[in-house]
């Protein structure tokens, strides 16, 4: 019998072929076959790196997966599919270790570092001699491109897979230093969504093909979902960069070329609904916008045009969103952040306002456009229940306590004013409303108009009219819109609906108007 051959776990680095070690190179010189994987395509980026070291007459073997990402009519399901690929692909290579062939089997990176060796190493180690040559880790190629340190000091690297559940990927996020996120691709999206509700968007950054010709370096939030690759990976750096990533810089920037002017901010209003809510001024920002930053559901109301990068964010990272708008501004492009009704009620004009007196952002314009607020879209629906004084609260606690929310209620009410309340209630919020009701009732007679207003503008508005001591909390949620009023508002029936009016004649009570009518 012939004495087994020796397998090889030979770690490529991340793409460069001058990047492979001077023992890497000469383990693929000598071996006797030279073992591979690729996709159905055939296309193999690791025997494309070992290349230059290969010589004539060495046997290659070829290790196809059956399936990458896509779905399998196999009787195991993807797990059974490639489970069974990988007991075949292993005993194709005891094959030859068998009889005495040498076995350098190729892995991008390094062979046990998210590398398809470790499953061959696992099959074949416990009989044949085996031995790993380590390679350079896309991490490291990836920092290399950034230019930028990725810890220093006692901070802590977390390397975590972008397959992850996005709400488990935020939880690690928030609670390390710095982070290597890998296996992009498709998961793009719900990394971006898991950086931006951790508040680490805007100091990520994305490393496409580190190293190779095609290397792509950009900020995490100016990345196309569409055109990421497997190969490619999300850094967070623990410090803060201190010297200027000119590579970051020119990539960044190279979709703004074209662009006339410098870079700005412009923070419109899209109006509560209505796609006729929206003023032809806020459109043609819009328009000119190569880069659009806003809250999910907001941005799905706005067109996609060819071109054009959206930046869709959770509602609760107003100063992370509002930071990264004006990064990307700084490095060119045009951004428009996009609020529904007014953006500066309650939305994202105040967020970006105050972010951009921080110096580094001094030199970048900031432009608002008004919108429709949806105080005037809910009191339109039924009159004019705003036409005097009235103020604007919400009850919403998560910026400010409810003290000081019920202080301002009781502060108003007292002053007999109108009162429009944005943010009643959420799903983690539901006591808000009835606490506000008992404190209003503390001024207010129970009689008191309260305009309930859902949705107006949308596909499934509605408005009632119901007194304030009869207002049902249960009936309430965020995407509703209150108008309390005031002693001198008054609700008429009508022929075609209740009409409510705030007189603006401050002496004219509502029994009176209501005899007049």
């Amino acid at each position: 019998m012939s004495t087994p051959g020796k397998l090889w776990g030979v770690g490529l680095g991340p793409g460069d072929p001058e990047l492979v070690t001077v023992k890497a190179a000469n383990v693929i010189g000598a071996a006797d076959v030279i073992a591979f994987h690729s996709a159905r395509h055939g296309r193999s980026i690791s025997r494309r790196i070992a290349a230059p070291y290969m010589r004539p007459g060495q046997l290659e073997e070829h290790l196809v997966y059956p399936v990458t990402t896509e779905t399998t009519d196999h009787p195991g399901g993807y797990q059974g599919a490639i489970d069974e690929f990988y007991e075949q692909a292993a005993e194709r290579l005891a094959e030859h270790l068998a009889a005495g062939r040498s076995v350098a089997l190729l892995a991008a990176g390094d062979p046990l570092f998210y590398s398809s060796y470790m499953h061959m190493h696992r099959r074949l180690a416990d009989r044949f001699e085996a031995e790993i040559i380590p390679g350079i880790t896309s991490v490291s190629a990836a920092s290399a491109a950034l230019g930028t340190p990725l810890v220093e000091g006692e901070q802590v690297l977390t390397v975590l897979p972008g397959t992850m559940p996005v709400d488990e990927l935020t939880r690690r996020l928030r609670s390390t230093d710095a982070a290597a996120i890998m296996k992009l691709g498709r998961t793009y999206p719900g990394v971006r969504q898991a950086l931006t509700d951790s508040g680490r968007l805007a100091g990520a950054y994305y490393v496409e093909r580190a190293s190779t010709t095609e290397q792509r370096v950009l900020h995490a939030g100016a990345v196309d979902d569409a055109e990421v690759p497997y190969f490619a990976i999300t850094l967070v750096p623990g410090p803060e960069p201190t010297t200027p990533l000119p590579r970051l810089e020119e990539k960044a920037v190279q979709r703004h070329r074209d662009a006339e002017g410098p870079g700005e901010v412009v923070v419109v209003g899209l109006g509560p609904g209505a796609p006729e809510w929206t003023t032809d001024e806020v459109r043609a920002a819009l328009a000119e916008a190569t880069d659009l930053v806003g809250y999910t559901t907001y941005l799905n109301r706005v067109p996609e045009r060819p071109g054009q990068r959206r930046h869709p964010s959770d509602n609760r990272v107003e100063s992370e969103r509002a930071a990264m708008a004006l990064d990307l501004a700084k490095r060119g492009a045009r951004v428009a952040v996009v609020s529904s009704g007014d953006p500066g009620v309650f939305a994202m004009a105040a967020a970006v306002l105050e972010e951009s007196a921080d110096p580094q952002w001094r030199a970048v314009p900031v432009r608002v456009l008004p919108g429709l607020t949806a105080a005037n879209a809910v009191a339109s629906r039924v009159g004019a229940p705003l036409g005097h004084d009235y103020a604007m609260i919400s009850l919403s606690d998560r910026l400010k306590p409810w003290e000081v929310v019920a202080q301002r209620l009781s502060a108003v009410a007292a002053a007999d004013m109108a009162i429009a309340i944005y943010n009643p209630a959420s799903s983690q919020r539901t006591w808000q409303v009835g606490a506000m009701r008992d404190l209003l009732l503390e001024h207010r007679k129970p009689d008191t108009p309260v305009v309930i207003g859902r949705d107006v503008g949308g596909p499934t508005e509605s408005v009632r009219v119901v007194p304030l001591g009869d207002l049902d909390p249960a009936e309430v949620d965020m995407r509703t819109l209150l108008i309390v009023g005031a002693s001198t508002t008054t609700a008429l029936e009508t022929g075609t609906g209740t009409r409510v009016f705030t007189s603006r004649r401050y002496g004219r009570t509502r029994d009176a108007a209501a005899g007049d009518a």
